[in-house]
């Protein structure tokens, strides 16, 4: 048997000094017993592509997802997309076509879930808010079960409106999901002997998103006063989750463990970026006049979220706005922009900063022709890279790709043009922010009251390119393991599992794994299967909970 343990946004900068001062004794005893490092994500590092590519093997060139949402072809608007939309098989599919038993609990990117040999709870990414449903479990049986079991916890809880004790709820609020999840993981490994079973963990990124201020004196977020009584908040839950796997461990007998993490954290600086207002000032972007529905799209939607009670904000966005949660999206993301004379726009996603040409033939306006589509390319990238803060006298863009540099396979069209890896001054990250209108500067000093928490420009903790994996077990050798990608967890899983690995994968099985030289299976083919997007009424759910996650503005 193999357990995993998916600890989302975890990192080594956090686990190191912990195991080493006896806070985390279990994680310290799987990396004593076993293989560890870190692991590097997929660009961006951001929760659905590379879970994405954790359970599929190769990078989102080739399974198609690259966000939360995807730009409608022909279009400048967005739709919210789901697991069907994925075009690479999982490795819970290659595991029950073998015959092995799997349980999936919480793995973002599973809705809607998978028919396994087994059982399966979707992720977060679940258009289901507060209860148990058929459609989000696998068998749909199972629902009834989870429910009287007290459902699977997603985490939601209000993150816009972080004033005074909001902090001390929401700590109280994950350890409560952490122990609900132990409880239902304990009850389903009683139930049998599983060949794979993985349990995600998603307080890890929570916590490090909120509490980074508090933990962190360095931080220009800092804030003593409340750091006094909660700047152990990362530390208590990462210890909860320590105390989590210990507690597994025992239903596990001699089996396999291995955790990991997504992608890794850091801290948020506090100076802002608007990388549209950047592209009007070098004159690649148009604004209409009167540019404002974004703005008050934007700033309608924060206000209802902060007034409205939060047991009733998911119904309420479901009434309001049930048919039209991708429009809303789309004119945040893309209000006010003159596409007539726009050569380059962004959606402006602070996790995933990129750039989009406005390409004739392939954009209703387009304004850049083929011919001409190289030659805008390295201009921009050019620009980029001399773009300088003026306030601590650095280079705002550490790095741009193109997107046929960082990704191969059918559907690196899915992609934007140009990838961009943000500079993180003094160790702390730049903030992208949505423009929402032609007025403001390209780069400013955020005010105090806006660095609190909270979603986007007051979240305190950032994404950061590396995660962690921990592989303990009788075929693992022993010590740190380098140069390890997301994508070499899937074929790992298989090998230890017993399936062959299909050859054609851009991850390969771990160097820690011995004897696995000449597990070798057939090619796995691509996906071709039927989009289906969320209803309305599920864009909705979906909608909300992303929102008062803070991944959208």
């Amino acid at each position: 048997m193999l357990f995993i343990l998916g600890l989302d946004g975890a990192t080594l900068d956090l686990v190191e000094p912990w195991v080493a001062d006896g806070t985390l004794p279990n994680l310290g005893r799987l990396i004593r017993a076993g293989a560890w490092g870190r692991l590097a994500s997929t660009v961006p590092p951001a929760t659905f592509p590379s879970w994405t590519s954790f359970m599929t093997g190769v990078n989102p060139g080739r399974h198609a997802i690259f966000d939360f949402t995807r730009r409608v072809p022909d279009a400048y608007r967005v739709h919210f997309i789901n697991g069907t939309y994925r075009k690479a098989p999982t490795i819970w599919r290659l595991l029950s076509d073998a015959g092995c038993r799997v349980c999936v609990l919480g793995v973002p990117g599973t809705y809607p879930p998978e028919a396994v040999n087994g059982c399966m709870v979707s992720g977060f990414d679940t258009p289901v808010t507060l209860r148990a449903d058929r459609r989000f479990v696998y068998p749909p049986v199972f629902a009834e079960e989870l429910e009287r079991l007290g459902g699977f916890p997603f985490a939601d809880f209000q993150e816009f409106d972080t004033g005074p004790g909001w902090h001390a709820r929401a700590l109280a609020a994950m350890l409560t999901g952490i122990e609900r999840k132990a409880e239902l993981a304990e009850r389903l490994l009683a139930r049998e002997s599983w060949d794979c079973f993985m349990l995600l963990m998603g307080e890890s990124d929570t916590a490090a998103h909120h509490f980074w201020s508090l933990h962190d004196p360095a931080s220009p977020r800092f804030r003593p006063d409340e750091a006094a009584a909660l700047g152990d908040g990362i530390r208590i839950v990462y210890e909860k989750l320590d105390a989590l796997l210990g507690r597994l461990q025992r239903h596990l007998s001699s089996a396999g463990v291995l955790v990991v993490s997504d992608h890794g954290f850091g801290g948020a600086g506090d100076t802002a970026i608007y990388l549209n207002r950047w592209l009007a000032r070098e004159g690649y972007l148009t604004w209409q006049a009167g540019t404002t529905s974004a703005r008050a799209m934007s700033a309608l939607r924060g206000a209802a979220v902060r007034m409205i009670p939060e047991r009733w904000q998911a119904s309420c966005f479901r009434f309001a706005g049930g048919r039209v949660a991708g429009a809303v999206e789309t004119r945040v993301r893309f209000g006010g922009i003159d596409w007539e004379g726009t050569r380059a726009f962004s959606e402006e996603l602070n996790y995933f900063p990129a750039i989009w040409l406005n390409v004739q033939g392939r954009d209703p306006h387009g304004r850049v022709a083929g011919r001409e589509y190289d030659q805008v390319c390295a201009e921009l990238v050019a620009r980029l890279l001399h773009w300088r803060d003026p306030i601590l006298r650095q280079p705002v863009v550490r790095q741009v790709w193109r997107r046929d540099e960082l990704y191969h396979g059918p559907y690196v069209r899915c992609a934007p043009d140009l990838i961009l890896d943000l500079n993180t001054p003094g160790g702390y990250s730049y903030v992208c922010l949505p423009s929402v209108g032609q007025s403001g500067p390209v780069l400013e000093r955020l005010d105090r009251a806006e660095l609190g928490g909270g979603k986007l420009r007051g979240m305190s903790g950032s994404h950061r390119a590396d995660g962690l994996f921990m592989l303990s077990g009788p075929q693992i050798a022993t010590g740190e393991v380098r140069g390890a990608a997301i994508w070499d967890l899937a074929p790992t899983i298989l090998c230890l599992c017993g399936v062959p690995v299909p050859p054609d994968w851009d991850g390969r099985v771990l160097p820690c794994v011995t004897g696995s030289a000449d597990r070798a299976g057939a090619l796995a083919d691509e996906i071709d299967s039927a989009e289906r997007p969320y209803d309305a009424r599920e864009e909705a759910c979906l909608k909300d909970r992303l929102v008062r996650l803070g991944y959208l503005e």
